[in-house]
């Protein structure tokens, strides 16, 4: 990444904040009550324009300068009400100021920008913090005015308060990068790590004929850990570089509850409400089929894996006309981009290669090929 030092706030201000000449302040009336009414009434008001700037007439007594909305570097109170007073003082939509951080390299949605100034998350991630100390600049605000009200990173939900499985990891250390993840698994309240403890998965990808990626249909059993289990969570998600989301169908043994997209990452996150509530040690199988966008011709797939499973099997199937030259099996460590293990694999006469692993442990397990 970067470095961490703040762009220049006049660059930034060019996307559409109000400016005001010198120092002085926005004329008029001050602002109607409302949401923000108490927010601001917790600042001192701007002092008045000093009497050297423009002389005074020597018989006219100088009206006093009428009160004005206190500005955001004065405001006070926690990361999310300065920041939303901040926001509405500049005048900027969500959308230019998700623009005016792209144009300095920082992606934030709209929606995490939303959640910030509602309190429904706070910033945590390195790239998040620097899109921070850009919004300071870009709304007016003081060096260190949002940052320093951050205070330590907090949960986001029951799924990371109690922790990841045993021997397992985190979601975050299994899809690095991938800053909105916490904040769905949140807004869904996503069930504690550790629930549902897989036995087995089988993954069935299919390749066509041109080569690409369009369908991946997946087996699980699953046993619970605990007394009233209901709904598992699943993530899955585009190659790097397509804005368009993986869909889930033909769903058996559970149904689709509530779906969340992040289009600009290309991630899906799915609840499946299973179709019984699951004593501790009942057990249940979970099948669906995910269809994959467009992303050109494929050259691997893999699964990453938050905790340890019994048995993991993975079958790669390959259009009759398009069968790859070389194909292999890779492993590696979690939150990795390095393999640690490679086997060849004998494509058949099925044009399929599929692995087999048992207690495979956290990490990522997949299959790549090379088509020439």
């Amino acid at each position: 990444m970067g470095s961490q030092q703040p762009q220049h706030a006049g660059r930034l201000r060019l996307v559409g904040q109000r400016e005001h000449g010198g120092d002085r302040p926005p004329a008029g009336p001050a602002a109607p009550a409302g949401p923000q009414a108490a927010v601001r009434s917790t600042t001192a008001p701007v002092s008045a324009q000093s009497a050297a700037t423009a002389p005074a007439a020597p018989t006219t007594p100088v009206p006093a300068t009428p009160a004005v909305p206190a500005t955001p570097a004065t405001a006070q109170g926690g990361f999310a009400e300065v920041l939303n007073a901040a926001i509405e003082h500049s005048g900027l939509s969500l959308d230019r100021i998700r623009a005016a951080l792209a144009k300095q390299g920082v992606r934030v949605s709209v929606t995490t920008l939303s959640y910030w100034r509602r309190g429904r998350s706070q910033p945590e991630r390195a790239t998040s913090l620097r899109a921070v100390h850009l919004l300071e600049e870009l709304l007016g605000l003081r060096h260190t005015a949002l940052t320093a009200l951050l205070g330590p990173p907090r949960p986001r939900g029951r799924w990371v308060t109690q922790g990841p499985a045993p021997d397992g990891l985190r979601v975050e250390q299994i899809w690095p990068g991938e800053t909105e993840l916490g904040e769905v698994f949140a807004e869904l309240d996503a069930p504690p790590a550790g629930q549902l403890e897989r036995q087995s998965i089988h993954d069935a990808y299919y390749v066509d004929a041109s080569r690409r990626g369009n369908v991946l249909r997946m087996r699980q059993v699953v046993r619970a850990t605990v007394d009233g289990v209901t709904r598992h969570v699943v993530v899955h998600k585009s190659d790097e570089g397509v804005e368009t989301c993986p869909e889930i169908t033909s769903v058996r043994h559970a149904r689709l509850g509530r779906i969340r997209r992040r289009p600009l990452s290309g991630l899906l996150v799915a609840e499946l409400l299973l179709d019984r509530p699951l004593a501790l040690g009942d057990s249940t199988v979970l099948e669906y089929e995910v269809h994959l966008p467009d992303s050109g011709p494929t050259t691997s797939y893999g699964r990453f894996f938050p905790a340890p499973v019994r048995e993991y099997v993975l079958q790669v199937h390959f259009d009759p006309s398009a069968v790859p030259v070389q194909c292999e099996r890779f492993d590696r460590a979690p939150g990795t981009d390095t393999d640690r293990h490679r086997e060849p694999l004998w494509i058949g006469a099925s044009a399929s290669a599929h692995v087999l692993t048992a207690d495979q442990q956290p990490g990522q397990v997949g299959i790549r090929w090379q088509w020439e």
